[in-house]
Order: C-alpha cells, then structure tokens, then sequence
C-alpha cells in the first residue's frame, strides 16, 4: 500500500479541517458563554379567541428565567388582573375574572432576564415578545315578538351590531338554551298552527358563530329535530353545561301517571342513528336543574331535593336536602347552591348551601325568589325576588337584587312594574351586563285569539315585549354609581346571554 495514501488523500485533510474548525468554535463558546438571547417559544392564546371559560394562558420560554424580571415586565392591553405561578421554564398566568367580551388584547414581554446570567456575570435580556388574543363577541338571543319574526328565535350581536333569524317561520319558539361553545342552540317549539302548549318537540339549530378562530363551522340555521312528541309531551328541558346531555320532563299521551325525568345524549350513536331517550327511573318530573359536572340533575321531590346520578342508578338518589324544595342555580365550580326553603308561613328563605357542608341564609321574602345567577367574575348573586305588597289581591313587587356572598349585604338594582312578574333575566358570561325583558299582554277581553299568538311560561298571551340592558360594574369598581338600564331597539322576549 502506498504510505503517502494516508496523508494526502482531500477527504482526510478535509476531515481534519473541520475538526479542527469545530474545536475552535466550541472553545470561543466556553471562552464566552451562552450569548444567545431567551425567547418565548410558545404563547397558548396567541390568535385564539377565548371565552368565560377560559381563565389562563401560559408562556413557555426557550431557556430558565429570572421570575421577577418576566413578571414585573409582562404587560396586558387592556389590563387584565391576574396570578403568574412557574413550574420551570413555563409561566402561567391565571385571570382573577373572565376576560370581557368583545375585545381584541395584546401581550407583550421585553427586558426577561435569563436566570442564570447574572452569576455568569452576563445580562442577557430576552428578545422583546409580542402576542395577540381576543374575546368572544357580545351576544344575545331572544325571542322574536315583530310581526315579521314571531316566535322565532333571533341571535343579535352587540359587538358588531347584526341580526340573525336562526329558526323557521313554521315554529314557535317555546324555551331555548345555547350549547356551551355557542355553535348551537336546543330549543323546544310548537308548531306555529298548533296553539297547544303541550307539543313541543326539541330542536338544535345552528348559529354560525365560530368557537375558534381557525375552525370551520356549519352556516347559521341548520335546524335537526332530535326529540318528537309522537307518545310523549315534552314539557321542561335542561342542557347541561359540557352539551352532551339533555334532561327533558316528559308525560306518556295516553297515561298521565307516566309523567318523568328523561335523559338524552346530544351526540349520534356509533352507527350515527340519533340517540334514544332514557327514563329517569323511580324520578318524578318535579322542578330539575343539571349539576354543573354534568353528571348529576338536582330534582325537586315533595318536601326536599334529591341529587340523582345520570351515569349510574337513578332510583336511588346521592343526596337528598330535606330542608329545601327548589335549586335555583349551581355555581359554575359547583361548590354551591342557591336553594330555596318554602315556610310554613308562606314565606321564602334563599339559603347558600356550600359542598363543605355550610347552610347560609340570604334573605326572607313573603313573595317569590323567581330566578337566581351566580356572578362569574365576584363572590355575588344576582337574583329576581318578588314581595308581597297586597294580601287581599295578591299583587307582588318585582325586584332585582345583588347579594354580596361574604357579607351577605344586599343591594337592590332595580324595582320592576307590579305587573312584570313573568321578567327573564341572563347575566353576561363575563359578569359585565344583565339582560331582562318587558312582556305587554294581550288585554284580557280578548276572546279568540290565532294559533301562533304568543305566550309567557305561564301561559298568558303576549302582545308584545322590549329588551333591556343593564351594565353590572366591574369587581374593583366600589363606587355608589347608579346604573340605568337601557331599553335596547329590539322587539322579543326571553333574551340570553350567548356563552
């Protein structure tokens, strides 16, 4: 073999330049250190539009910072309070309230120092991050109460100020709850020639909201039938707050002892055949209202409330409050419950019932405790209570009030008409506005009226109805302001907040 082979071969001498290249370059990085600037890697809001639900967003950066630094310098456009907590090179920054709706954010972070820098005795600064996120739009749907749109169900954005008639003409919209991303609405309706209130069957339309920014979605009134009336009435419905379930009271046609809870999934079976309902069994169809965890519905029997299980045997209920006749709204944890005592006396007591085992009494009312919402964004409840302001007549006095859960202070924010006891109400997701309508009825000397006349939960016929809105101020907003509603230039009945 030829001994200069191994000397002057180009591959050789080629290999032992690049060896010899690389051991310089790695001895000026020890030589120096890292210079190299942190940055963000990832932004989990970035371009995503988020909702109530949505209370944190994290930052996960490209080497360990220096946590005082990152916190100190991170800024929020509009501000939005919050908590920062680490767990290594991730923050987290967890909202004290729900972001408000209908606003564009941005977030930007500059001056982070590295965490080992300094005792490198370096100050690497990271490379200046800029991040973008928005909030839902603000929006309502209601009842329609114009001629034109009567008993349909109408989407109305606040945000972008436009209108949506979402379900057909041939359908009166009786009740209707927005599934929780707001890509759909189940609604029970009669049909528009058929003045009985008891043939309702359950509905799902589409609203043509997107939930994420970068997913498609189904255009707006896509209406699917998934419960008929064909052997049984439907009567009060329930969606609970994950949207896979419906609680639907139900009475057999031809036997009215047949009168019970039902559940029903709201997604396809396996071999895409819409989902059969299934009976509650041993539940009487009392006043219900689904738990928050979607497991459970709280069921109003006799002289108390049971909590029955919609995943295992419902005969025998987890729980039962003897104590109290009727939930009137689960906090959005669960942790408690607005429930309601019925006296001997004829009064009411709103009691907070807390999973901790604590009984707390709210207030007394010789009326109705009507309605009930917990604020997402303070320890406060929102309800519509009526008193008694005539005996002989029994006339009784909307109002709505605010009740400071830690004080228990109450704060009156709106006396209503004597005559506006069947008022809905919805508070906004973010906790930021209060919606409620103003039924006119028909006047009683009425004495025919047509198939599609409209009316009120209780049945009294409706001549038409406005919209108003009341802005709630903010957690940190301790001033003794008062807020007027305002009438809004809509015509309907039953508004609710989108989620």
């Amino acid at each position: 073999m030829n001994k200069s082979y191994k000397l002057i071969q180009p591959l050789d001498r080629m290999a032992i330049a690049v060896i010899l290249l690389l051991s310089v370059l790695i001895g000026l990085i020890i030589w120096n250190g890292d210079a190299v600037k942190p940055i963000v890697r990832t932004f989990t809001w970035e371009q995503q539009q988020i909702g109530a639900d949505d209370l944190s967003f994290s930052l996960t950066f490209s080497r360990p910072m220096d946590f005082k630094s990152v916190q100190e310098n991170l800024k929020i456009d509009p501000p939005l309070a919050g908590k920062p907590s680490w767990a290594g090179r991730r923050m987290v920054y967890t909202l004290l309230t729900p972001a408000p709706y209908g606003t564009n954010y941005q977030v930007k972070l500059e001056k982070g120092r590295d965490k080992y820098s300094q005792a490198e005795g370096q100050n690497r600064v990271m490379q200046p991050f800029t991040g973008s996120f928005t909030t839902r739009n603000r929006v309502i749907l209601y009842i329609g109460a114009d001629p034109e749109i009567q008993g349909q169900l109408v989407l109305y954005n606040l945000t972008q100020e436009q209108k949506k008639v979402l379900t057909p003409k041939d359908l009166i919209v009786m009740d209707f709850e927005p599934f929780p991303n707001g890509e759909k609405i189940a609604f029970s309706a009669r049909s528009s020639k058929n003045p009985d209130l008891l043939s309702a069957q359950i509905y799902t339309v589409t609203t043509g909201i997107k939930s994420q920014v970068d997913k498609e979605t189904e255009a707006a009134g896509k209406v699917d039938l998934i419960l008929d009336n064909k052997e049984y009435q439907n009567l009060k419905f329930d969606l609970s707050a994950d949207g896979k379930t419906i609680v639907i009271q139900r009475g057999k046609r031809d036997n009215p002892g047949d009168f019970a809870l039902w559940h029903l999934s709201t997604s396809n079976d396996i071999s895409g055949e819409k989902s059969t309902p299934k009976k509650l069994q041993g539940q009487p169809g009392g006043d219900f209202l689904i738990t928050p965890d979607s497991k459970a519905v709280a069921v109003s029997q006799g002289q108390g409330t049971a909590i029955v299980s919609l995943e295992a045997d419902s005969s025998k209920p987890l729980d039962f409050l003897p104590q109290f006749g009727l939930v009137q709204a689960f906090s959005k944890d669960g942790s408690q419950a607005a429930m309601v005592k019925f006296n001997t006396d004829y009064t009411r007591d709103l009691f907070l019932v807390t999973n901790q085992g604590i009984q707390k009494q709210l207030l007394k009312t010789t009326g109705s405790i009507l309605s009930c919402q917990f604020d997402p964004a303070s320890p406060s409840l929102y309800c519509l209570v009526t008193q008694l302001i005539s005996k002989e007549q029994y006339i009784e006095q909307p109002y709505l009030v605010s009740i400071d859960l830690k004080t228990g202070v109450q704060k009156p924010l709106l006396l209503l008409p004597p005559a506006q006891r069947n008022v809905q109400t919805s508070l906004a997701p973010d906790g930021l506005g209060f919606l409620f309508d103003q039924v006119v009825p028909i006047s009683n000397n009425t004495t025919q009226l047509p198939a599609n006349t409209l009316k009120t939960d209780d049945g009294e016929p409706i001549a038409s109805s406005s919209l108003w809105l009341m802005p709630l101020l903010p957690i940190a907003d301790h001033t003794n302001t008062e807020i007027k509603p305002e009438q809004l230039p809509l015509v309907g009945f039953h508004p609710q907040w989108l989620p």
